[in-house]
């Protein structure tokens, strides 16, 4: 388990997460606990909205703003490439200078990156303000995750608060596909950004009116400038070659060099790291098996769950005849079926516990995916997609609050911060790193063969997920899986029944 450090020449310690309010001052109270899931549920959904919202307009942003084929993908690509590649550091500044600055600065940011976006004149416009708002995104939302893993206590409380983020942070990606087409079918394009003005704005003032200043026990440390510079260059050069491979193939030269490039600063930012006296990812966190293993399982379960969404949705345009509008409309029955499950997952969670629940959601993505597999060309939706896409949104549901509860247990408060912005990085990455992939199986096929082993690829990727899930999450001796039932170790001490499972025995 992640233990609190002290340090010689400081006596307030951050408490733990039983007595942690947002400002470290006093204990949260109900209101109070519910006015933060709030806030961090909306600002988290309108980052979430982003990053699909703008797929099925990129024709009519085409048509208005005379973008070329070969620049239109970075509309798409560079929201993503910043907000995977600065989550990171986001988490960290989050832990080092407050998390309800951080949180404030990334609404700030996102906000106004938003009018940008929908008053651009121009293609170079557009895609600069995409970044900037994929830059706020990356402050935002290990923020409000890092809110949350301080505000509830350890328990079926925090179950059910990361149970509705999970739900919520699933639900925004594909309620985004259907947004987008009904404002570009309607007020236009720009309003894909222009809604996100008001809202942050609300979200803004709701924040600076009820949220407490952060006290100095919400913040760590200097922070590592050597470490934050490495990794989150490092980071944006892999999520850039791995949208790169896409487009030139995964052994060209400019591919390969990006690669290569990647490689070098993560094995610099590794080597600054063990130098480090202040590191930005400290060792006792790496020795958490817990976080370990659901960020690895976080990967994979994007890797897979994205890939499914993009082969799912150029299946039905490309070979069934769907319609943009009808291939977003479709995937309402996953997005509803995402959040209903996230909220089941929540409290489901405290009986069959991490890697119970992870262990059946993906494997009911293993099962959806191997039914695509299978899929005719006359497909219908209620025979033929409509079971599948049941089957992983509920699987997906499940694994959303598990991975969350996972990812934060056994993890001092100082850390919280840079905790959740490592697993949503593995999100970020784990999705593009799975597109890119399963772009490249698909069009080594040809017409539905190439879909189905498309889709059996995914299933392969999902497997992984269960696999790491199966080893990672271990039950030793009297200890029991994170989130399950009560032991002889509640009996002894409940806090230290939510542990990571590689941390310290029951107490005597």
């Amino acid at each position: 388990m992640a233990t609190q450090t002290s340090e010689p020449d400081r006596d307030d310690r951050a408490p733990t997460p039983q007595t942690l309010a947002p400002t470290g001052r006093a204990p949260a109270g109900r209101a109070v606990r519910r006015l933060v899931l709030a806030l961090a549920c909306a600002a988290t959904a309108m980052a979430g909205l982003d990053i699909a919202i703008v797929n099925v307009a990129l024709a009519s942003i085409q048509h208005d703003l005379g973008a070329g084929p070969g620049t239109l993908h970075w509309v798409v690509v560079a929201y993503g490439l910043l907000l995977g590649g600065f989550l990171l550091l986001g988490g960290r500044l989050a832990d080092h200078l407050g998390r309800r600055r951080i949180f404030l600065i990334g609404l700030t940011v996102f906000t106004g990156a938003s009018f940008l976006a929908g008053a651009a004149q121009d293609a170079g416009q557009l895609i600069v303000a995409r970044g900037v708002q994929g830059f706020g995104a990356a402050l935002v939302v290990p923020a409000a995750l890092s809110l949350l893993a301080v505000t509830f206590a350890e328990g079926p409380e925090r179950d059910r608060a990361f149970g509705l983020f999970g739900a919520v942070g699933g639900l925004a990606g594909t309620v985004g596909v259907v947004v987008g087409g009904l404002l570009a079918s309607g007020p236009g394009w720009r309003w894909s950004f222009f809604i996100n003005v008001p809202i942050g704005v609300v979200l803004i003032a709701i924040a600076l009116a009820f949220l407490a200043r952060d006290g100095r026990s919400d913040r760590v440390g200097r922070l590592d400038v050597a470490g934050a510079t490495t990794a989150t260059g490092g980071l944006l050069l892999a999520v850039s070659a791995l949208h790169h491979a896409v487009e030139h193939g995964w052994f060209s030269g400019s591919t390969l060099v990006s690669f290569a490039a990647a490689a070098v600063l993560l094995a610099v930012f590794v080597r600054v790291e063990a130098r480090s006296a202040a590191p930005l990812i400290p060792a006792v966190l790496l020795r958490n098996r817990s976080l370990v293993t659901a960020n690895l399982t976080a990967f994979l379960g994007l890797c897979a769950l994205l890939s499914f969404i993009f082969v799912g949705s150029l299946l039905m345009q490309q070979v069934l005849g769907y319609s943009s509008a009808q291939a977003g409309v479709a995937w309402l029955a996953t997005t509803a079926t995402v959040f209903v499950a996230a909220m089941a997952g929540a409290r489901l969670v405290t009986r069959v516990g991490v890697r119970g629940l992870l262990l059946l959601g993906l494997s009911l993505v293993v099962v959806g995916a191997l039914w695509m597999a299978r899929m005719p060309a006359d497909a219908g939706y209620l025979a033929d997609l409509l079971p599948a896409f049941l089957l992983v949104g509920v699987g997906f549901g499940f694994c959303e609050p598990a991975v969350q509860l996972g990812a934060l247990s056994g993890v001092a408060p100082s850390d919280a911060g840079l905790a959740s912005g490592l697993v949503q990085t593995m999100c970020e990455i784990g999705g593009a790193a799975g597109v890119a992939a399963v772009s490249t199986v698909l069009v080594a096929g040809s017409g539905l063969d190439g879909f189905h082993a498309a889709f059996a690829f995914i299933a392969l990727l999902a497997l992984l997920g269960v696999v790491t899930a199966a080893v990672g999450f271990v039950r030793r001796g009297g200890r029991r899986d994170i989130g399950s039932g009560t032991t002889q170790c509640d009996r002894t001490s409940a806090r230290h029944a939510m542990i990571a499972p590689d941390s310290a025995p029951c107490p005597e």
